[in-house]
């Protein structure tokens, strides 16, 4: 009778996860903050037609880096999740909160049980009602299902640390202008510039009526970044 062979659980755990990091660290990244006024989602994405950035719920915004149709798998079950809860309760009831929970249940449970880890790192935010932004959220969940409580900013895939370094930490929510170009200029680098048509930007505005987000079309951050 042959032995099976056999690989420590803490090789296995390693080798994925150096797997997951190396497909999403291939992706461009982005850069979500808080501002005077919401949310802001700031995406480098030359396409026109694959959204990085999407609406999930009322005041609940989603976005994905790494692969593409592994976070827009995980962007459906968001919005029929939220969905299914407004409707059985209240809408009032579906918060960002317990969607990131559910998020990091099922990339927990994926890369547990499964051989190949999902490449992708989500976003999950929320505007609250109170108009000193107190009560807004960003949850950055992880392949593993890591759940982080971001506070100001938050930068997903690509090279992490070094365009978080040129973001730097925000002390008070800038106005949309001033962090938009603080985060276009930390995507590009010294030595590129990026144009509106390599962007996507939206944004989770209070004052929008219910449906709080909202998508910046090409001649407004153009406008916004001079």
């Amino acid at each position: 009778m042959n032995m099976p062979f056999y690989v420590a659980p803490e090789q296995v755990m390693k080798d994925r996860a150096d797997y997951a990091r190396k497909g999403i660290a291939r992706g461009r990244s982005l850069i979500a903050f808080r501002f005077d006024n919401g949310i802001a989602i700031c995406a480098e994405n030359t396409s026109s037609t694959l959204r990085k950035i999407s609406e999930i719920y009322d005041r609940i915004a989603f976005a994905g880096v790494g692969k593409y149709n592994e976070f827009d798998q995980l962007r459906i079950a968001g919005v029929r999740h939220a969905d299914m809860k407004g409707y059985s309760f209240s809408r009032e009831d579906v918060d960002a909160r317990s969607l990131a929970n559910q998020y990091a249940q099922s990339l927990g449970q994926v890369f547990t049980h499964e051989m190949k880890p999902m490449e992708v790192e989500i976003l999950v935010a929320e505007i609250g009602h109170a108009e000193d932004g107190s009560e807004d959220q960003l949850f950055h969940i992880l392949y593993d299902g890591t759940v982080m409580d971001e506070d100001m900013s938050v930068v997903l895939g690509g090279e992490t640390d070094t365009i978080s370094d040129r973001f730097g930490d925000l002390e008070d929510s800038p106005t949309l202008q001033e962090g938009l170009q603080l985060a276009v200029n930390a995507l590009a680098g010294d030595e590129r510039d990026l144009a509106a048509d390599s962007l996507e930007v939206a944004v989770l505005e209070r004052g929008n009526g219910r449906r709080a987000f909202r998508r910046l079309p090409d001649e407004e951050i153009t406008e916004l970044v001079g």
